[in-house]
């Protein structure tokens, strides 16, 4: 009988911390990118680097790496298009240019993010934040060296900047 008493006080409290926890439960509040946003950012990055004579893909994702925004230029080789989103999703899931991780790979070269899908250490790829928070990423790949694809990729988020707070 003592332990029937114990069990149902229990299952009592287990119940009340329960409905407590429910109580003061509250949805998640963040600012994601829209695609007006994404796809200037695109249009400025592949812009800049086509009137240097680039010919570049851009790739815009999201704050879970989905591709918002995916533009091939005109003459650009095929492979830029998937190497724009790996390095875009590379520098969204690391909070952190892409470039960073090919850094990152000389102090560890058996890095586990390098066995991740889609991650590729190659520069051309920076993050694009409200205040510290990693909303989205832009990469861009075709021009002769990741500094230059990295270029376009800030003047991308430099177009929106006063849109990204």
């Amino acid at each position: 009988m003592i332990g029937t008493a114990r069990l149902l006080a229990g299952i009592s409290l287990a119940f009340a911390c329960a409905a407590t926890t429910t109580a003061n439960a509250q949805l998640a509040v963040h600012k994601d990118l829209t695609l007006p946003i994404a796809l200037t950012m695109a249009q400025t990055a592949a812009q800049m680097c086509t009137a240097q004579g680039y010919k570049v893909s851009v790739h815009v994702v999201g704050r879970n790496a989905e591709v918002l925004v995916a533009m091939r230029g005109d003459d650009a080789n095929p492979h830029t298009m998937e190497n724009s989103m790996r390095k875009a999703i590379t520098s969204r899931m690391q909070g952190r240019p892409s470039g960073d991780f090919v850094t990152a790979l000389k102090d560890n070269p058996t890095a586990g993010a390098l066995h991740l899908a889609n991650q590729i250490p190659a520069q051309g790829a920076l993050p694009i934040k409200v205040g510290n928070e990693v909303i989205g990423a832009i990469g861009v790949s075709g021009s002769p060296g990741g500094d230059k694809d990295e270029a376009c990729a800030k003047a991308g988020i430099d177009k929106v900047a006063d849109q990204l707070k």
